[in-house]
């Protein structure tokens, strides 16, 4: 079980590896007077490693009646994610394994190696009916390990040949190695790319989230996806008032630069466990502005750390909230960009055929 005092470890993005006591578990804190003297006495702690739990799900489509999303069905090819960004909202799953949100989410892993095998038979049924499918709602479908499993490239393959229409969020331009794929379903009104930006400053992009590509990779690739004619926009997800706010208008500038078709925004969100992570970093990096990053953030969720009502939650709310609200839509026509949905086809899709099937036999 993890351990409860705070460590900072270079590369990662939480502080701390507090196991949550939502769910009853038992909690274990360190203790002692060797805390005082730990490094003299046992040297400096060992660099963190990322594993990976291969994981055996039944399905893979994940299903949600959100009013206030715009997709009802996505796939989630990880658990976990190495980008290790500090206000990851999909922290708090990790609990679910009895691991910890913190340090465990940005290093204890799981993949869906049948992820593509499990997809075509979904895909397969006969009741099935095709609508849009999200990658990168909850954790990043190309962060690093996607390089070796290759399960997002796998499930991308299928969805391309079966003309079934997808939508991609992610912090990586390891979505360009995938570029020609995507081109020819965003040929067919099949595909869009959302390239999430944060920060356009290294530095504060390094510790918010700190395995995430370089802010000016993440440009480069928004322009190679606009220049293969894959509709691609940037959000800027999450504004962090007092720590990224002050960037809005160049980012904005920035992407449509880069030929991005439009631009979208969310005002950070702290729930559960993801509250306690994000003043803890706060402490290590701004402690000079703690108090007022929170209190800011209190003002656009009602009082709280986390509002997790259905449209405020996306939007925020009060002055705060409109004021960056404002800003964006400023930047955003001056630049002539846009926060339209694109609109992709599901008139194409055929069903996979699977082996051993009747239709196989043709």
């Amino acid at each position: 079980m993890a351990s409860r005092f705070p460590e900072q470890r270079a590369g990662r993005g939480a502080t701390v590896n507090e196991v949550p006591q939502r769910f009853g578990l038992a909690a274990r804190e360190a203790d002692g007077d060797w805390l005082d003297a730990r490094t003299a006495l046992d040297g400096e702690p060992s660099p963190l490693r990322t594993s990976v739990t291969i994981e055996n799900p039944r399905t893979i489509i994940t299903r949600n009646a959100s009013p206030d999303v715009g997709f009802d069905r996505s796939i989630n090819p990880y658990r976990g994610c190495e980008h290790g960004c500090i206000y990851c909202f999909a922290r708090p799953t990790h609990a679910f394994h009895d691991l910890s949100p913190g340090l465990d989410f940005e290093t204890k892993l799981f993949a869906k190696p049948d992820a593509a095998e499990l997809l075509a038979k979904e895909l397969a049924a006969p009741s099935y009916q095709c609508r849009p499918i999200a990658f990168g709602t909850n954790t990043d479908p190309y962060q690093p390990i996607e390089g070796h499993y290759r399960i997002t490239r796998a499930c991308l393959e299928l969805l391309a040949e079966c003309r079934h229409p997808i939508t991609i969020t992610t912090k990586s331009d390891r979505v360009v190695s995938d570029i020609e794929l995507l081109r020819g379903m965003a040929r067919d009104d099949l595909a869009a790319v959302a390239i999430s930006i944060t920060s356009l400053d290294p530095k504060t992009a390094r510790t918010l989230e700190p395995r995430a590509p370089h802010p000016e990779r993440r440009l480069t690739a928004v322009r190679k996806l606009a220049d293969a004619g894959i509709p691609v926009h940037v959000s800027i997800a999450p504004i962090v008032p007092q720590v990224t706010d002050h960037e809005i208008e160049h980012l904005i500038a920035r992407a449509a630069e880069a030929g991005a078709s439009g631009v979208s925004f969310i005002p950070v969100r702290l729930p559960h466990e993801v509250a306690p992570l994000f003043r803890a970093w706060l402490e290590a990096h701004h402690p000079d502005r703690a108090t007022k990053v929170m209190a800011t953030i209190q003002s656009i969720r009602g009082g709280r750390d986390n509002d997790p009502d259905f449209f405020t939650r996306m939007k925020g709310q009060g002055p705060w909230a409109e004021l960056i609200r404002t800003r964006v839509q400023i930047a955003s026509r001056k630049h002539h960009l846009g926060r339209q949905r694109f609109q992709l086809r599901t008139d194409l899709f055929r069903p996979p055929v699977l082996p051993g099937t009747q239709m196989s036999l043709f």
